[in-house]
């Protein structure tokens, strides 16, 4: 149950070395961490102690504290830095831990991987918790934030616009998501609008199908609802939303144009869904992904 996570980036040693051992560019792209300061060394044999703390929110934080010692150069080329962290802070669900980051030239960038496990506090309670929930963000965040610095040295984007971008690409997904599940399972499925058969009848829809017709509808808006949830990454899916509103919005036009001018029109929702779908697309270009980075230890080639 350790946590491992690798991933190839296409930059120079030294500046990947700098972002990930400078406590002031380390805390820009780990979601793990709000804040990192180094303490005093007493001298180059001793291992460099440091402080840690992140925001939970609502005005908390946990802090603990840790160590690490850093190889910079080993015979083939590769650098270490293992480290020790612990925490006496009684919110925190980490007790201690242990592990270490490794940077590994190759033919098409650095190898840059971590590996580290820890014990946690509140008995067969925390442990619980951390089997289920934690350890699994905690692995997803590592993930993450490797692939965020991964844009920062490639391709230069502030790890801060990768988590406003990312944001943002989250509310316009969950909020059409929102609009198409709603209104398949509201006046559709549920309810059976007399406006929505009246438009359907407006259609040319035969009176005998209108409901089975108003159904299919129905489960059809909720699964593009579900795939805005289950597909995140897909991109083409704000293409067909926009698609689908213009014809939608057409039809309604065409055949019971009183909708246009009624409140809560349909002009204003699908222009309105229109509007996040093309700034979703815009947004969720190169925007920092999990699974860009190998979460088994068994994948690594040597």
């Amino acid at each position: 149950m350790s946590i491992f996570v690798e991933i190839n980036i296409k930059a120079d040693l030294d500046d990947l070395w700098s972002k990930t051992q400078v406590p002031g560019l380390h805390q820009r792209w780990d979601l793990r961490f709000t804040s990192i300061e180094y303490l005093p060394r007493e001298s180059d044999s001793h291992p460099q102690k440091f402080l840690y703390s992140t925001r939970i929110g609502f005005g908390l934080k946990i802090s603990g504290e840790g160590e690490s010692v850093a190889t910079r150069d080993s015979a083939d080329g590769s650098r270490t830095s293992a480290l020790k962290f612990w925490s006496d802070d009684p919110k925190s669900l980490i007790l201690q831990g242990s592990g270490y980051w490794r940077y590994i030239p190759a033919k098409n960038g650095i190898r840059f991987l971590t590996w580290y496990d820890y014990s946690t506090r509140f008995g067969a309670l925390g442990r619980a918790i951390d089997l289920l929930i934690f350890r699994r963000l905690l692995g997803w965040a590592t993930a993450w934030s490797f692939d965020r610095l991964r844009l920062w040295l490639e391709k230069r984007i502030e790890p801060a616009l990768s988590l406003e971008r990312s944001l943002i690409y989250g509310i316009c997904r969950v909020a059409i998501a929102f609009v198409w599940i709603y209104h398949g399972l509201v006046p559709k499925l549920i309810f059976q609008s007399p406006d929505e058969l009246a438009m359907l009848r407006a259609a040319g829809m035969s009176p005998t199908s209108l409901l089975s017709t108003l159904g299919v509808i129905g489960w059809l808006e909720v699964t593009l609802g579900l795939l805005f949830l289950l597909a995140w990454r897909a991109r083409v899916l704000f293409v067909v939303n926009i698609v689908l509103m213009l014809f939608a919005l057409s039809v309604v036009a065409l055949t019971s144009p009183q909708y246009l001018v009624a409140a809560f029109n349909p002009v204003t929702l699908n222009v309105m869904a229109i509007v996040l779908s093309v700034i979703g697309f815009i947004v969720g270009k190169d925007l920092p992904s999990a699974k860009a980075c190998k979460r088994r230890q068994a994948e690594i080639k040597s």
